[in-house]
């Protein structure tokens, strides 16, 4: 009778058996994910074609328009480790539907603006906060609860969502900004940000035990508690992770892959392009087909990751792009050639190829506080990328040209393809850093 008793209990206590669909609903939240990204990626489109414009009608030097630049891509990365602390705190949904009101108001602000500070508010401050907190680390959190299996490959997918976003805004946000100023594009974007929010809410779910399945390739298991102190959390994980070299590594050779696409190609090629010639809506074009191979190259690059040493592949990535890097002031030219289509064309292959092999680094060495690591290794990406917005800006006030910057970053890259490689194995799986 006590055996009975027993079986009743237990089966009164066990959770639900996950259910399982004959699509996992893994890859519906990965497909919303995706949208997200895609949406708020207008805002990254955005800065490279405003620096003339703004330049043209306030008199604001390059360097000053950098300075916002670099204000909103530190902040992007600054934000991401909190943010994903934030998100096992008060849920996924939540954080990226706030993130994305935050963008939009802070893009809606600008169409008011008549000062160079109110500039660095607005969109380097308020859009800088959002989209830290849509930043690659929603991507890794949603990545780590919703798979075990093909994590590279999704990881490469969510990734490449930022290049298609690309792809689709580009061309739009650089049609308006030449025909109709650069106001109408500040609310476009604005507006793409604010149209993903019902998605984000209606759509995206936090955890797979909130509709009773298994992660994709895992086992059951029941949603944690929300995690309290999210700041503190974040903290403690980058003081821990800071004891040991993988994690210096990373940001270090992550700082050069920022510094060398969003803070010089994605900030700086239309401008210098523009400086050779080529019209706007031409530069702009190319740089919509680098986010064309950009989506082939990433998701490629996870499937490489789930299959090859990601020490590796970073190398090979670092070393390609720093080399193709030192070209690129012979192609700039008034019309576009076949070299620079290849240019374009590689590079795109290349942009953020590094993202899924460095998320499998932090996964490999960090654990179940991955997500948050990565997301201060992202924030060197991103601190990197600020440091080469201003300081390419400045470079082109000094010395009216950009080839300086070029060859640096190329130079940075070759030291970065050395970092990857003396990256060590772990020799034991790593504990949870916030509890260590």
């Amino acid at each position: 009778m006590l055996d009975g008793m027993a079986q009743t209990t237990e089966t009164r206590t066990r959770p639900p058996a996950p259910r399982t669909p004959r699509i996992h609903r893994a890859w519906f939240v990965a497909a919303v994910t995706f949208v997200t990204i895609i949406g708020a990626a207008a805002f990254a489109s955005l800065p490279g074609l405003l620096i003339e414009p703004l330049h043209e009608e306030f008199h604001w030097s390059r360097g000053t328009i950098g300075f916002a630049v670099s204000v909103n891509l530190a902040l992007y990365g600054l934000t991401a480790p909190f943010a994903a602390a934030l998100m096992d705190r008060f849920g996924i949904r939540r954080v990226v539907a706030v993130a994305l009101s935050v963008i939009a108001l802070g893009s809606l602000l600008t169409v008011w603006m008549t000062a160079a500070w109110q500039l660095v508010l607005y969109w380097g401050i308020l859009v800088g906060l959002g989209s830290g907190s849509m930043a690659l680390a929603f991507a890794a959190t949603v990545t780590n609860r919703w798979f075990v299996a093909r994590r590279g490959l999704v990881t490469g997918i969510l990734t490449a969502a930022g290049a298609s976003g690309q792809l689709i805004f580009l061309p739009l946000l650089s049609w308006l900004v030449e025909h109709h100023g650069w106001r109408p594009a500040a609310v476009t974007v604005a507006l793409a940000a604010l149209t993903v929010v019902p998605f984000v809410w209606l759509l995206l779910r936090d955890h797979p035990a909130d509709v009773r399945l298994a992660p994709y390739g895992g086992e059951y298991a029941e949603k944690p508690a929300p995690v309290t102190g999210a700041a503190r959390r974040a903290v403690t994980v980058l003081f821990k992770a800071a004891r040991t070299g993988p994690f210096w590594l990373l940001a270090g050779s992550f700082a050069i892959c920022g510094a060398s696409t969003n803070g010089l190609v994605k900030t700086h090629f239309v401008p210098a392009a523009h400086d050779h010639g080529m019209p706007v809506t031409a530069a702009a074009g190319l740089l919509a087909v680098i986010g064309v191979f950009d989506v082939v190259g990433t998701i490629a690059s996870g499937w490489f990751t789930d299959r090859f040493s990601p020490r590796r592949l970073l190398a090979v990535y670092y070393a390609l792009r720093g080399i193709s890097l030192l070209f690129l002031p012979m192609l700039l030219a008034p019309s576009v050639h076949p070299p620079m289509l290849f240019f374009i064309v590689f590079y795109g292959l290349d942009w953020v190829a590094t993202v899924p092999p460095t998320i499998a680094l932090c996964r490999e060495h960090y654990g179940e506080d991955s997500a948050i690591v990565f997301g201060w290794v992202l924030a060197s990406h991103q601190v990197g990328a600020a440091a080469v917005a201003f300081a390419g800006g400045v470079a082109r006030d000094v010395f009216g040209t950009y080839d300086v910057v070029w060859y640096a970053s190329g130079a940075l890259c070759a030291a970065a393809a050395l970092m990857a490689l003396v990256i060590a194995r772990p020799r034991t799986e790593m504990p949870s850093l916030a509890g260590a």
